[in-house]
């Protein structure tokens, strides 16, 4: 029950933010601070950027992922945006509520993590990353945010 508390939380506030548009430039900020991120840990991942409606603005898959990668991390993206919290979070509370799992958009494994504006008040969309273990796709979707000058959580989280 507690993790149906934190979820119907973190939806409420998702659903409270005003719907403003991700631009191009934000999105390949995100897919360029992945992508260096990556370099740095010499891996390769699938990275899709999505705005509020799940729509692909930005997408890169590196070298070596085949195209089921990419369609995990448009997945992964596409969850993120729906729900307003992270593919990480949907994990979580699908052990604790039953049936969760099987809900539409949700995504249980990490590295699909939504898109806030730089003070967190607006949710411009989402990111999702594949290719690596869950920690590492998680990882560079949170240093393609960073790089973007953006957050991956409302103020206050």
């Amino acid at each position: 029950m507690r993790h149906l508390a934190v979820f119907l939380a973190l939806t409420a506030a998702a659903t409270g933010a005003r719907a403003t548009p991700l631009a191009a430039r934000q999105a390949q900020a995100i897919v360029a601070g992945c992508v260096a991120e990556a370099a740095g840990r010499h891996q390769s991942h699938a990275i899709a950027v999505v705005d509020m409606g799940g729509r692909l603005v930005a997408a890169l898959r590196m070298d070596g992922n085949g195209s089921g990668i990419m369609d995990f991390a448009l997945a992964k993206a596409e969850a993120a945006a729906a729900w307003g919290f992270s593919t990480a979070q949907m994990a979580e509370g699908a052990r604790g509520t039953p049936g969760f799992a099987a809900a539409p958009h949700v995504v249980t494994v990490a590295g699909g993590l939504p898109v806030w504006s730089a003070d967190g008040r607006e949710r411009l969309g989402a990111v999702g990353v594949s290719g690596e273990a869950p920690a590492d796709d998680a990882a560079c979707a949170q240093a393609g945010i960073d790089a973007a000058g953006l957050r991956s959580a409302p103020t206050g989280h």
